[in-house]
């Protein structure tokens, strides 16, 4: 049923019990594990002067949050890919979804309240399951 188990990652404390989640289904279903994490461009073009710095650090930031969803994986005895990509995060999360052809996105929220929510506009993990294809698999905090 799940071949390919998509967890976006952010290098925050809550994609380690959202792993605890997608890792259970991957290994149920004997699946590849994708970590994606998504540089994300308007915080780059926000810094105006300091892009280039910023773009990196982010990046930087990216690399160590894909490793530990790699090795968290692996250590569970799952095949596993990790790719780093630049955009609007929630765009990224599903194009990459549709071109991977991933089965289960498992993605976890910060449970924010009414008021943070008017103010950021919504999360990417509300954006991601309004307009995924596939199933996916809300983790709250």
């Amino acid at each position: 049923m799940y071949d390919s188990v998509l967890i976006p990652t952010d290098g925050s404390e809550m994609v380690d019990t959202t792993l605890e989640h997608g890792l259970r289904i991957a290994r149920d279903h004997d699946a590849t594990v994708h970590a994606l994490y998504v540089v994300d461009s308007r915080v780059a073009r926000a810094a105006e002067d300091a892009r280039e710095a910023v773009e990196a650090s982010l990046r930087s930031d990216g690399e160590e949050a894909v490793e530990h969803v790699l090795a968290r994986a692996e250590e569970a005895g799952l095949e596993a890919v990790g790719e780093i990509r630049t955009g609007t995060p929630q765009k990224e999360i599903v194009e990459y979804a549709e071109e991977e052809g991933i089965d289960l996105i498992a993605i976890g929220t910060h449970g924010k309240s009414p008021r943070e929510k008017l103010l950021s506009m919504g999360s990417v993990t509300e954006r991601v399951v309004d307009s995924a294809s596939v199933p996916v698999l809300v983790v709250r905090d």
